[in-house]
């Protein structure tokens, strides 16, 4: 027998819901050709949105995700990132659904993993961990796998997986400590940032270099573009900001 409390919760998530869908959908709806779109991005990395910049895109909000990003049992790497990128999108999609100033926003998310085979490099959380990845990573090839998760206003889900293969100097002990002192293997995938100290320990990059770095974009702009968001305006818009 259900309680009256349990009977509450589940007519008032039945409520919930399809107000927060319709809201979007009526704002998508009724937007104005003429009226500038919108993005979110579902990450507050300064990474991505430093890459963003360098396309001439300011998200106008950031709603970071917060999802369980622990791989499945025997859950392969392009899954995951597959499935965490659209995670984040639609996690930030529902936060944003009752905000009027963004309903109806495009929203981007994008998920990085690093793989050595099938083993899943997840970001490591102490300096055992973070020692084992560089030790591993140490004088071979690996995988960076990014995936991309694009929500249109009308709510199509565009998705991409960028992969890019990436092989390591064999590293010393004393270059491993060094690094693991730094403290900049903290919250990376597989414990290293290309952009930083660790682009030295790269011998050779084989793709999108940015997409190790956590967002491609090259893909980022096309998927933006071919869902007919404005990016190239701002490109335009720069030349008249130029000093003369």
């Amino acid at each position: 027998m259900t309680s009256p409390k349990a009977g509450l919760l589940t007519a008032l998530s039945s409520v919930t819901a399809p107000q927060r869908q319709s809201l979007r959908r009526t704002l998508a709806r009724e937007r104005k050709p003429d009226t500038r779109p919108k993005l979110v991005l579902a990450s507050a990395s300064p990474r991505r949105l430093t890459l963003l910049a360098q396309a001439g895109i300011d998200p106008d909000a950031l709603r970071p995700a917060s999802i369980d990003e622990t791989p499945r049992k025997g859950e392969m790497p392009r899954t995951l990132v597959n499935r965490l990128a659209r995670a984040k999108a639609e996690a930030a999609r529902d936060q944003l659904a009752n905000d009027r100033d963004v309903a109806d926003a495009y929203v981007l998310a994008a998920d990085t993993v690093v793989a050595v085979g099938r083993r899943i490099l997840t970001k490591p959380k102490l300096v055992e961990e973070a020692v084992a990845c560089l030790q591993l990573l140490s004088g071979r090839s690996h995988r960076v796998l990014t995936g991309v998760c694009l929500i249109t206003p009308d709510d199509k889900v565009k998705a991409k997986i960028v992969e890019t293969r990436v092989r390591f100097k064999r590293l010393s002990p004393d270059e491993i400590e060094a690094y693991i002192a730094s403290r900049e293997w903290r919250d990376k995938a597989g414990g290293y940032a290309i952009q930083g100290l660790a682009g030295c320990f790269a011998q050779k990059i084989v793709g999108s270099y940015t997409s190790i770095v956590g967002l491609p974009l090259t893909e980022v702009v096309g998927m933006l573009a071919a869902e007919g968001f404005p990016l190239h305006y701002n490109w335009i818009k720069a030349a008249d900001l130029e000093p003369s």
